[in-house]
C-alpha cells in the first residue's frame, strides 16, 4: 500500500530562490527509511539533491552565477548601454 507523503521540494531559480511544494507517493518502507536515515526536516533537501543532476543543467546556472559576479563586465555593459541609448535619442525618425 502506498501512502501519500507531502514533501517541500526546494526548486532553485537563478533569479528567485523560491520553493515549490510537491506531493509524492512512496511506500511505507521508503518513507520509514527516509525518516530513519535522512532525518526529519532533511528529506526535502535530500530528494532535491538526488534529483538535481538529472533535471537541472548546472552549466547554465554556474554561467549565470559567474556573470552576476563579474562586476567589471557589468560596468562595461552599463556604459555600452548608456552610450547606445544616447545614440538613439539623437536619431531622427
Amino acid at each position: 500500500m502506498i501512502d501519500r507523503l507531502s514533501i517541500d521540494l526546494h526548486v532553485y531559480n537563478t533569479y528567485n530562490s523560491g520553493m515549490k511544494k510537491l506531493t509524492i507517493s512512496v511506500s511505507e518502507e521508503v518513507y520509514s527509511g527516509l525518516y530513519d536515515r535522512i532525518g526529519s526536516g532533511k528529506i526535502s533537501k535530500f530528494l532535491d539533491n538526488l534529483a538535481r543532476p538529472h533535471v537541472v543543467d548546472e552549466d547554465i546556472i554556474n554561467g549565470y552565477k559567474a556573470m552576476a559576479e563579474d562586476h567589471q563586465r557589468d560596468a562595461e555593459a552599463e556604459i555600452w548601454t548608456e552610450n547606445l541609448s544616447s545614440e538613439i535619442k539623437n536619431e531622427t525618425w
